[in-house]
């Protein structure tokens, strides 16, 4: 037993593991030339910094039982009407996204609300593709929102509130239009009423009532100009810190997120190695110029291409030079943050999703979920850009 869980682990670590090493070859071999990863770490090191620290505090508040304790009072709210307990779900499901991240929404959010539509026999699959489309949809308004967001942060040197004044519009675009499309798809599921749901036992109330405590205070400090992994940092410490007095034994090193970490920082390096060697010049026929509204689907369709086709994190990297604007840059955001919607690893969190899912014995029928998801994206992407042309006055 203990050398499969052995062989699971080293195969789970085999591609993160195996990215960073390319990155270091890279670096040592001198494709990645010297002044350039010292830029390159600058930047990113913080961003890396903040990840490591929101990971470790969304662990720490669900082990404390915050998520659970939302949806219990979610069912409540919802009155026993379906369809008011999804209007609920997509709130929380923005809220957590915007604010926490939309890993946090796949990896916590998705399994307690599959499992309160299980509990209340309702069908798990419209809530759970809510969960995940809103995941990827709704990463576009604030820097914390997505990684991606706060690599565009760092480059434009914006505040998260004159981010928002930029995106404002397609991240409106990015939640209405999904929406509406899984309404038209799911309406007849959404119908009828549940019947009342039993709350979860709190292990914790100091845990618990901390820890919402600490949240509402975390959650202005991300918006608020501060260098976003100061406050996460500092949150984290206080929740490591009550852990420490209150339940030690939840406290482990699986809490670091070392897989996305070393993926990350590989891809960070490898990436950066390919633009030293000529990547911005391949790619500058195929992302266009300008801002007028057919450069800016151009560039937009590109990102949400590459996204698909590899993953929206590399996709950002090798297209961000080519993004020589403010403008031209959201338009990429649309593309690698709404269009990473129809291949599962076109975004971290949709397989990070798939495998919560796969826990609760859920099943996804990937060939359904690519045509819905190219739905959304030929409808959403399009729309969000249109939506930024005509907002940021260059029509």
């Amino acid at each position: 037993m203990k050398r499969r869980a052995w062989r699971t682990a080293l195969k789970s670590y085999l591609v993160p593991g195996g990215m960073f090493l390319a990155g270091a070859a890279a670096l040592a071999a001198g494709w990645l030339p010297w002044p350039a990863f010292e830029e390159l770490a600058g930047r990113t090191v913080p961003v890396l910094g903040f990840v490591v620290a929101m990971s470790l505090v969304t662990e720490l508040v669900d082990d404390a039982g915050l998520f659970r304790a939302v949806t219990d009072r979610l069912a409540a709210l919802g009155r026993g009407r379906v369809l008011l307990l999804w209007l609920l779900v997509i709130a929380l499901a923005c809220v957590s996204t915007v604010f926490l991240s939309l890993d946090t929404t796949a990896v916590l959010v998705t399994p307690v609300v599959v499992l309160l539509a299980v509990h209340a026999r309702i069908p798990p699959l419209p809530f759970a593709l809510t969960t995940i489309w809103l995941a990827n949809t709704a990463s576009l308004l604030l820097p914390v929102s997505n990684l991606t967001n706060l690599l565009a942060q760092s480059r434009l040197g914006l505040s998260p509130a004159a981010f928002a004044a930029l995106v404002w519009a397609p991240a409106l675009a990015g939640i209405l239009l999904p929406l509406v499309l899984l309404w038209l798809a799911f309406r007849k599921d959404l119908r009828g009423r549940y019947g009342p749901q039993p709350m979860h036992r709190v292990r914790d109330k100091v845990l618990l009532y901390a820890s919402a405590g600490v949240m509402v205070l975390l959650l202005p400090a991300l918006v608020s100009g501060i260098p976003v992994h100061v406050p996460a940092a500092a949150t984290a410490a206080v929740l490591l810190g009550l852990f420490l007095w209150r339940r030690r034994s939840a406290l482990r090193w699986s809490m670091v997120p070392w897989r996305p970490l070393l993926l990350t920082a590989g891809l960070f390096m490898v990436v950066e190695a390919l633009h030293a060697n000529g990547l911005t010049r391949a790619l500058a026929s195929a992302a266009g110029t300008g801002e007028g509204l057919t450069a800016l689907l151009q560039l937009a369709a590109l990102g949400a291409g590459a996204a698909n086709t590899a993953n929206n994190l590399p996709a950002y990297l090798a297209l961000e030079p080519l993004a020589g604007s403010p403008v031209r840059l959201a338009a990429l955001l649309i593309g690698v943050n709404l269009g990473p919607l129809v291949t599962p690893w076109a975004s971290l969190a949709t397989l990070l999703w798939h495998e919560r899912l796969r826990a609760l014995n859920v099943d996804i029928r990937w060939g359904g979920f690519a045509l819905a998801g190219l739905a959304a994206v030929v409808l959403t992407v399009p729309v969000a850009v249109v939506a930024l042309w005509l907002t940021s006055g260059m029509h």
